[in-house]
């Protein structure tokens, strides 16, 4: 997961486009309508609508907008909310692994989508298990470093499930087991510290080092992926090193 976030945090300082914003916020609100149609309405019987609401209005979605789809999903205005969560696997440059979700209303499409964006951008696909395999399901949270220590975020986390904090830079990255998730969530509110966003992911059992011109192309793949409506999210096992994020973000 640590390849993924530096991933993240470089492309969040280049220069926002409208039409990678407008992405962003349908991904966002796709997540909350399924998570109010999976538990309904209520934010607080629904962790997993707080968490997908929480990213929505990190990321400046509008409240009218957040509010319209928790009705949506749960049925409160008559419409009918049906999306198909597909994992795909498959190899960027270099051989390194992607698990690709899709949260789609046509598995045909998207599967046509997924293979043309892999071969036009240096990657192929995989067998179902081949690349899954790597990943472990855990529960990623994302904390600002702004006004925080690694040591306080221990502090507040360690008896609340989490198994490991990384210092990513600009954040730190909180790693659970799913199950522990809204818990070591709940304890870092408790202790006053804010959070960026709190997912349910995949994170690799082994990261590889790529250099800077791998990791250039990688980014070209998984932009290019990001760029379907159909893609949820994208999980890799890359992860660079202190003087290749340095070499890249002064490319910016």
């Amino acid at each position: 997961m640590s390849g993924h976030s530096k991933w993240a945090t470089t492309k969040h300082k280049k220069a926002v486009i409208d039409a990678r914003r407008a992405k962003s916020f349908a991904k966002l609100i796709k997540n909350i309508e399924v998570a109010a149609k999976m538990g309904g309405a209520d934010l607080s019987g629904n962790p997993t609508l707080v968490d997908a609401v929480q990213k929505a209005k990190k990321t400046s979605v509008p409240n009218d907008n957040i509010d319209r789809a928790i009705k949506r999903g749960a049925g409160l205005t008559g419409e009918s909310v049906e999306y198909t969560t597909i994992m795909y696997e498959g190899y960027g440059p270099n051989g390194v692994a992607l698990l690709i979700e899709c949260l789609t209303d046509n598995k045909n499409r998207a599967a046509a989508e997924v293979r043309t964006l892999m071969s036009r951008n240096g990657g192929t696909m995989a067998d179902p298990g081949s690349v899954a395999y790597n990943f472990a399901r855990k529960g990623v949270i994302v904390v600002p470093a702004e006004g925080t220590t690694e040591d306080d975020i221990l502090a507040a986390v360690l008896d609340a499930g989490a198994e490991e904090v990384t210092d990513e830079g600009d954040t730190f990255e909180v790693v659970t087991e799913a199950s522990d998730m809204v818990a070591a969530r709940t304890a870092l509110q408790e202790a006053g510290i804010d959070y960026d966003s709190a997912d349910a992911a995949f994170v690799p059992n082994l990261k590889v080092e790529i250099d800077a011109e791998t990791a250039r192309k990688v980014f070209r793949l998984i932009d290019a992926l990001e760029d379907s409506d159909d893609v949820q999210n994208i999980y890799s096992n890359f992860d660079l090193s202190p003087e290749v994020q340095a070499e890249l973000e002064a490319e910016d």
